[in-house]
C-alpha cells in the first residue's frame, strides 16, 4: 500500500526518479478506484437499462450512482498532477527528459498512428531504469543510497 500512495506523497515533485514498482502500483490503485466507482455507477444504471423506455438511464440515477460519479470526479481531479509527476519521474529513471511525456501525449492523438505512440510509451514504462546515478538523480533501487527518496 505504501508504494500505491507514494506518488500522492510526492504530489507535484517533478524532479528525481521513480521506480517501476512505484509507477505500476499507483496505476493499480487508480484502476481499483475506477473499477469500484464504475461498478457503483453501473449498478445504479442497470435497472434503468433493463426497463428501457424513452428516457436516458441517467435521468433515473439513484444516490449510489451519483455518489460513484462524484467520487470518480473528485478522484480524477486529485490524481491529475500526481499521475503526470510520477510519469515524468519514470521517464527520468530511463534518463529521458520529462518533456517526452508531452510528446507522447500529443503524438497519441494522431489518427491511425497514435496507438503506436501509446504502445511505445507503455513499453518505456515497463523497461527498467538506468542502473546507477544519471543526470536526474541517484538510482532509487540502490539500497545503500539514502538520498533517493529525500
Amino acid at each position: 500500500m505504501e508504494w500505491m500512495l507514494l506518488p500522492l506523497r510526492r504530489y507535484a515533485e517533478f524532479s528525481g526518479r521513480s521506480r517501476r514498482k512505484e509507477y505500476w502500483m499507483f496505476a493499480l490503485l487508480v484502476f481499483l478506484v475506477y473499477a469500484v466507482g464504475g461498478a457503483m455507477i453501473f449498478s445504479a444504471i442497470w435497472p434503468a437499462l433493463t426497463e428501457g423506455g424513452p428516457t436516458s438511464p441517467f435521468d433515473r440515477l439513484n444516490a449510489v450512482g451519483w455518489l460513484g460519479i462524484t467520487v470518480l470526479s473528485l478522484f480524477t481531479l486529485a490524481i491529475f498532477i500526481p499521475s503526470i509527476a510520477v510519469t515524468v519521474r519514470r521517464f527520468h529513471d530511463r534518463d529521458m527528459s520529462g518533456w517526452w511525456y508531452l510528446g507522447f501525449v500529443i503524438a497519441g492523438q494522431i489518427p491511425k498512428i497514435g496507438p503506436l505512440f501509446s504502445l511505445g510509451m507503455l513499453v518505456l514504462m515497463v523497461l527498467p531504469g538506468t542502473p546507477g546515478p544519471n543526470r536526474f538523480g541517484n538510482d532509487p533501487k540502490d539500497p545503500l543510497d539514502t538520498e533517493a527518496f529525500a
